[in-house]
């Protein structure tokens, strides 16, 4: 099982997600598919224009003692109803039952067209069971797609199916005495009579190609859901973890694995608010937690700008590392200037109740061990390492040395000459070294 995997298992949000989308991008989706309706009927406004402009430029055979011409009839309802449909559309008020009604009526409309040729051209109905006008029902199934919902394209293709079934058997009972039903293939394409076999090898047409576009949609809305759920998994992620760690979590193959680790020549940058304790203790819960996220926001911008990757939070300090997990060839001249970019957001700020968060800083270079470490459902992300514990100590010498930031000899001589200007303290004893640091702090 992956690290998303688990977390949409452990998660509560994530589950509910798996069955409905969070409001939002409900909201998203319907904004997207209401514009798809204003494209829909700007679709059927252009059908019934080459309608139109069919019908005045084709040859008319009918005698001129004909009174009713049913086709402009059927075509000028037809264009009246797409006009209501493109004002209702372009307003965002076409409800469900709208757009099923809507479908049916295409449907009806188009049979409506068909079905008048054979008044208007004086043959018997079976004459137009033959016109090609009958290819339009599958541009009309095919523009449902555009809602990316399956059910107004079933529903547009069941109407269809049903309405040509029921053309046929019009064709067949309109004269009991003639059904004029033909096994003749070539009597039937050179007559008006009906071959059944026909009839029915295009309502099997119609319901196919319904039902592939219909699970085509179906299969590509699912992949959607799932990728919207994997995309929202991964931002949850990412603020747990950075965010590189979360991108290099969903690429691999075998998802989030603990006790691999990656070695890199890394600078840390330490952080720790002096005096926190006793600030605590002068600040409501309600007012410390607030100010601490504030304080979190101001430095991790400075941090972030400079390429470097906050690894934890651990009470009110801060650990960052430069050119792990982020790539960073002049990590150590960027975390310096992190440094440098912290004290400067947080001079004159005050939190909670009018309070300076002094912040103190210790900065070192060396190999760390980066990797996500855990057992079981629960892994974090951190790096491991002497030089890690090295920086924290250093971040508490300036405590003994009055200064804002320490840095250890390690990093300075990763920084060109003349960037900045260091202050050697000197060399001091760490706990757990055998040999001493040499350090130094910015006059600058």
């Amino acid at each position: 099982m992956d690290f998303l995997s688990k977390i949409k298992k452990h998660s509560p949000d994530l589950k509910q997600q798996s069955t409905a989308l969070p409001e939002r991008l409900k909201v998203a989706i319907q904004d997207q598919q209401e514009r798809s309706e204003v494209l829909i009927s700007v679709i059927q406004l252009l059908i019934v224009t080459i309608f139109g402009v069919l019908y005045m430029i084709s040859p008319k055979t009918f005698s001129d003692d004909v009174i009713f011409a049913p086709v402009p009839w059927v075509l000028g309802v037809y264009l009246a109803f797409s006009l209501l449909r493109f004002s209702l559309s372009t307003q965002r008020r076409l409800p469900d039952w709208m757009l099923y009604l809507s479908a049916i009526a295409d449907i009806a409309l188009l049979m409506g067209l068909i079905w008048s040729f054979h008044v208007q051209y004086e043959q018997p109905p079976s004459f137009y069971l033959k016109v090609p006008t009958l290819l339009y029902v599958f541009i009309f199934i095919a523009i449902r797609a555009l809602h990316f919902d399956p059910r107004f394209v079933i529903a547009t293709g069941v109407s269809a199916a049903v309405g040509w079934g029921m053309m046929v058997l019009y064709v067949l009972f309109s004269d009991p005495v003639d059904m004029m039903i033909t096994r003749d293939y070539v009597e039937y394409m050179t007559s008006n009579s009906v071959l059944i076999g026909a009839e029915f090898d295009k309502i099997i047409s119609i319901l196919i190609v319904t039902g592939v576009l219909a699970l085509a949609l179906q299969r590509a809305r699912k992949l959607l859901f799932d990728s919207v759920i994997e995309g929202s998994a991964a931002r949850d992620l990412s603020r747990f973890v950075p965010e590189e760690v979360a991108q290099q979590v969903i690429r691999s193959e075998e998802g989030a694995t603990t006790g691999k680790g990656e070695v890199n020549e890394t600078t840390i940058l330490f952080t720790d608010i002096e005096g926190f304790t006793t600030i605590s203790e002068t600040l409501a819960p309600e007012q410390l937690i607030e100010a601490l996220n504030e304080y979190f926001s101001l430095i991790s911008k400075p941090i972030d700008e400079c390429g470097g990757v906050i690894s934890q939070f651990q009470g009110d300090a801060v650990l960052a590392t430069f050119n792990v997990p982020r790539p960073d060839a002049n990590h150590a001249s960027n975390a310096v200037k992190a440094a440098l970019g912290i004290q400067r957001v947080l001079e004159g700020r005050l939190f909670g109740d009018g309070v300076p968060f002094n912040t103190r800083i210790g900065i070192n270079s060396g190999p760390v061990v980066g990797g996500l470490v855990g057992s079981g459902d629960r892994v974090g992300y951190t790096v491991h390492g002497d030089n890690v514990n090295l920086t924290a100590r250093l971040e508490q010498l300036n405590k003994d040395y009055g200064t804002r930031i320490i840095i250890s000899e390690q990093t300075r001589v990763l920084i060109e000459p003349g960037e900045y200007e260091f202050r050697a303290l000197g060399e001091v004893s760490v706990r757990g070294r055998q040999q001493p640091v040499r350090i130094y702090t910015l006059d600058n």
